[in-house]
């Protein structure tokens, strides 16, 4: 009983992480579409306030990316099949993992933490061989 238990607590954490992400996606998507002059300064400090509306564009598609992360993450609650639903969420996780880190690497060291290190610890979570 007791193993079973800590499977569904894993298997219920393995679920909140990657909602959690996702949400996190679907904010990353509405600052960058819809409040990329308003709210960038004030996220990204050390990038010059002429660049934000230069740059509208640009962090607009790069919203849409992020759309299409949150997308790809809520998909996996709607896939019955097990192996397809962690191997889905493997990807969509792997791809936040990499953004997050290349953005740590070339925009704020913050990414890392907000972006890459919740994908890693779900990645290594589902790999660790626990349902979810």
């Amino acid at each position: 009983m007791e193993i079973e238990f800590n499977l569904s607590f894993i298997e219920v954490l393995i679920s909140i992480l990657i909602t959690l992400i996702g949400l996190t996606h679907l904010y990353i998507m509405w600052f960058e579409m819809f409040a990329w002059e308003t709210r960038g300064p004030k996220i990204f400090r050390n990038f010059p306030r002429e660049l934000f509306p230069k740059t509208k564009a640009l962090a607009a598609n790069q919203g849409l990316y992020n759309g299409f992360l949150a997308a790809g993450l809520f998909w996996t609650f709607f896939i019955s099949d097990e192996k397809w639903r962690t191997n889905v969420a493997l990807f969509f996780l792997a791809c936040v993992a990499i953004a997050g880190i290349y953005g740590a690497l070339t925009a704020s060291k913050k990414i890392f933490i907000v972006q890459a290190l919740p994908a890693l610890i779900t990645i290594a979570l589902i790999l660790s061989g626990l349902k979810f």
